[in-house]
Order: structure tokens, then C-alpha cells, then sequence
């Protein structure tokens, strides 16, 4: 096999960075060096992009998901898990009166 034609069907991983210009543009000089078939030009373009972006989801799947392993090995806390000022002072809130519940200050959540 020629070289050129083992980099075009051997990008693999790396191909989700080449652009479809540089895939266009592969796929022109395979057609010019007769290595493919002018009518089967446009079909391979498209199989290597899809191909391309197929890897690139998976890549992005892959580094998000040791990125979360990472941060929950360090304990970093998710933005979804921090409670917001208006949460917490409800909490504060709901505290103080089980509190003074608790000190007969309070029955049912108003003063006695």
C-alpha cells in the first residue's frame, strides 16, 4: 500500500483533527495520484469526517469522564451540590424554629 493511502485510512484517533478542507483536500490527492476512484471521492470524504467526529464524541466522553474521576478523587464539590444563599437561610430558618420548638419559645412555628 502507498503510504499516502495508509494515512487516509489509518488516521484513526487523530483524525477528528483534521478539518473537512484537510479531509477534502486528502481525498483530492488520492483521486490525483489514482489511488481512488473520482466517483467514490465524495463517499470517503464524508466516511472520514463521520468517522472523525464519531472519535472526537468519544474523546470528549473520555477526557470528561477522567476529568470527574479526577475531581471526585479530590473532593472537589459539583456546582450542583453547593446550596445557594436563599437555601441555606431557609435552612437557617427552619433551624431556629425547631430550636425554639424544641425551648417552648415557639408552637407551630409562631410565638406562643
Amino acid at each position: 500500500m502507498n503510504s499516502l493511502f495508509e494515512k487516509s485510512t489509518n488516521l484513526g484517533l487523530g483524525i477528528f483533527v483534521y478539518s473537512r478542507e484537510k479531509v477534502e483536500e486528502l481525498v483530492e490527492e488520492l483521486v490525483s495520484k489514482g489511488e481512488i476512484a473520482k466517483k467514490d471521492a465524495r463517499q470517503f470524504a464524508g466516511e472520514l469526517v463521520k468517522k472523525g467526529e464519531s472519535q472526537r464524541d468519544e474523546l470528549k466522553n473520555m477526557i470528561r469522564n477522567e476529568i470527574e474521576k479526577a475531581l471526585n478523587h479530590v473532593n472537589v464539590t459539583k456546582k450542583e451540590d453547593i446550596l445557594t444563599k436563599d437555601e441555606i437561610s431557609q435552612i437557617v430558618k427552619e433551624q431556629m424554629i425547631l430550636m425554639l420548638q424544641e425551648q417552648g419559645i415557639v408552637k407551630n412555628g409562631s410565638l406562643k
